[in-house]
């Protein structure tokens, strides 16, 4: 997006970002003004606040939405019919039923935990929860309780692994901008994401779901017509459709950091070819596609288009809400919001890793995307790093984290995980704020501590 030339001072700026969030506050859990029409409705009043000219305020507003769109629509629409798909085959029972056995009953919220910290190695934190959801669900039904004491563990995962962990691409490219060794970096991103998650995540989830009462939600749930027909799959089929997005996916982000590292070349047709087929929205297609034959058996293919159909129905409000989202985290963008706080706070003058962390966590809070906030800050303060003498290749792998721990915390209205999550727990946007920003904020805060550790003893 293109950044608008800053009509006002910082300070006014600033006024304006946290009046926005404030108005959003109100709209949504004092006059229950739908979520859709309350971020659209702000976007607009933020933009014309900020002084961006008449005849561009639309065009800001459908570009923060459609670029949101664009990489959420396809990877949700795909995960909500491979969830279908495993759901209604009764593939989800399947693997259900072999994590149980395999960790105990007691134990279901930390398998599959670990399932999608496994999972989350590769895949996207977007796509690896809709696919990972339908278990949840079905874990969640079978043992009762709260569905946030199974979902909370995982959607952390996934969290935690997308911002500390190459190869995706918030920690590869920041790691690439300060200078930082990529294979040390996978190494140090895995030892403190494990903690991280299980003090920050596992335990909260356990504490929350205990405290706040959740049902399953009927989202991805199976109707009469839809109910599984004779024998359930084969477990092997039903990893095959869970580890085939993985493996494709893997493709594109291991292929592009041994890229970056220089050991491949990027351009070969070979390495482009296999990244292409790794490219998210691919990768899910082609396991839509294994899915239909692999879970489809005993089905017409009338039968299987309806179970597509249906999954489709309920994630079209989660899709626009994600997407207005997106276009508040872009007018906030565009308008030099964010880059006027970041800005401020370079200013001021603290130790280089605490202001890696608090530059990275303003532009988080003032734009939504951890991605963007991560790649902004490195950006931001790679010419200090590359002035200052005597860091050794801890140390910016330790600035790396730091910058991912700011880029995790305080997720809110901007966020589009904020948005995804609360929709498919069929939670409020008060319960929301209470669970998933409240657990992103552990997530960021805990890791930011263990970096700063490391940076003082390494």
């Amino acid at each position: 997006m293109t950044p608008i030339e800053p009509v006002y001072s910082t300070p006014v700026l600033l006024t304006i970002a946290a009046l926005a969030v404030v108005l959003l506050l109100i709209l949504i859990m004092r006059f229950r003004l739908h979520a859709f029409v309350s971020l659209v409705l702000v976007s607009l009043l933020t933009a014309l606040a900020a002084g961006v000219p008449y005849a561009k305020v639309v065009p800001t507003l459908m570009e923060g939405f459609g670029g949101t769109l664009a990489s959420v629509a396809l990877l949700v629409g795909f995960g909500a019919m491979i969830g279908r798909m495993l759901e209604v085959s009764g593939g989800a029972q399947v693997l259900a039923d072999r994590l149980i056995n395999k960790f105990g009953a007691d134990r279901a919220p930390l398998a599959l935990g670990i399932a999608s910290l496994m999972f989350g190695f590769p895949i996207f934190f977007d796509a690896g929860l809709v696919v990972m959801l339908p278990i949840i669900f079905s874990v969640a039904l079978r043992f009762g309780g709260s569905v946030l004491l199974y979902a909370l563990p995982a959607a952390g995962a996934f969290a935690v692994m997308h911002a500390f962990v190459p190869p995706h691409p918030g920690p590869v490219a920041a790691g690439d901008l300060l200078g930082a060794d990529i294979g040390l970096l996978l190494i140090v991103g895995l030892i403190l994401a494990l903690p991280t998650w299980f003090l920050g995540s596992y335990l909260f989830g356990l504490w929350s779901g205990k405290r706040i009462h959740l049902p399953v939600p009927e989202l991805l749930g199976v109707d009469a017509a839809d109910a599984a027909r004779g024998p359930a799959p084969e477990f092997s089929r039903v990893l095959t459709i869970l580890l085939l997005p993985l493996v494709l996916i893997f493709l594109n982000t291991g292929l592009n950091t041994l890229a970056t590292m220089g050991v491949i070349d990027g351009e070969a047709v070979w390495v482009t070819f296999l990244r292409l087929i790794g490219q998210t929205p691919v990768a899910l297609l082609i396991t839509v596609i294994a899915s239909i034959f692999l879970l489809g058996q005993g089905r017409s293919l009338a039968d299987i288009e309806r179970i597509m159909d249906r999954a489709l129905a309920p994630i079209c409000a989660i899709i626009l809400v994600t997407g207005a989202g997106g276009m508040f985290g872009g007018v906030l963008r565009a308008t030099g919001i964010g880059q006027a706080l970041a800005g401020s706070l370079d200013a001021i003058g603290m130790p280089l890793i605490v202001a890696a962390f608090v530059i990275s966590t303003a532009l988080r809070v003032a734009q939504g995307s951890a991605t963007v906030a991560l790649t902004t800050t490195a950006g931001l303060i790679a010419p200090t790093v590359a002035a200052t003498t005597g860091l050794s290749e801890f140390d910016r792998c330790f600035l790396v984290i730091a910058i991912a721990s700011g880029a995790t915390v305080l997720s809110h209205f901007n966020d589009s995980g904020f948005w995804l999550v609360g929709r498919f727990l069929n939670m409020d946007e008060k319960t929301t704020l209470r669970t998933w920003t409240v657990m992103e904020t552990l997530l960021g805060s805990i890791g930011f501590v263990l970096a700063l550790i490391g940076w003082w003893l390494l």
